[in-house]
C-alpha cells in the first residue's frame, strides 16, 4: 500500500481542517489506519487510529473531543477532522498503515509523506 496525505494548511486558533490520506493498492481494507504528528524539535507522536473494520477508534488525550478519524474504504481514504485547533496542534501530520490496532504504530507498513498544519494564535 502507498499513502498520499493532503489537507494541511495555515489556520487560526479555533478553526477546523480536514486531513485526507489516500491509499493505493487493494489491501487498504485490511489495515488499521491512523495519524501521527511531529512538531519542531519533538519526537513523532501518535494522534489517532481507526481499526480495519472502522468499528474502533482511539485518540491521544490532547485531541479527544476535538479530532475525529474516519475511513471510506470505497475511496481507500482515511480522514482526520480537526476542530477547535490550537497552536500546540502545529506539526507535520503523517498517516500510516499498520496491520495492528492495539499496538498500532509498532509494525507500520507504509507512511504518507506528511502534511503541514500550522495554527496561529
Amino acid at each position: 500500500v502507498q499513502l498520499q496525505a493532503s489537507g494541511g494548511g495555515l489556520v487560526q486558533a479555533g478553526d477546523s481542517l480536514r486531513l485526507s490520506c489516500a491509499a493505493t493498492g487493494r489491501t487498504f481494507g485490511s489495515y488499521s489506519m491512523g495519524w501521527f504528528r511531529q512538531a519542531p524539535g519533538k519526537e513523532r507522536e501518535f494522534v489517532a487510529v481507526i481499526s480495519w473494520t472502522g468499528a474502533s477508534t482511539r485518540y491521544t488525550d490532547s485531541v479527544k473531543g476535538r479530532f475525529t478519524i474516519s475511513r471510506d474504504d470505497a475511496k481507500n481514504t482515511v480522514y482526520l477532522q480537526m476542530n477547535s485547533l490550537k497552536p500546540e496542534d502545529t506539526a507535520v501530520y503523517y498517516c500510516a498503515a499498520d496491520k495492528l490496532y492495539t499496538d498500532y504504530g509498532r509494525t507500520v507498513d507504509a507512511w504518507g509523506q506528511g502534511t503541514q498544519v500550522t495554527v496561529s494564535s
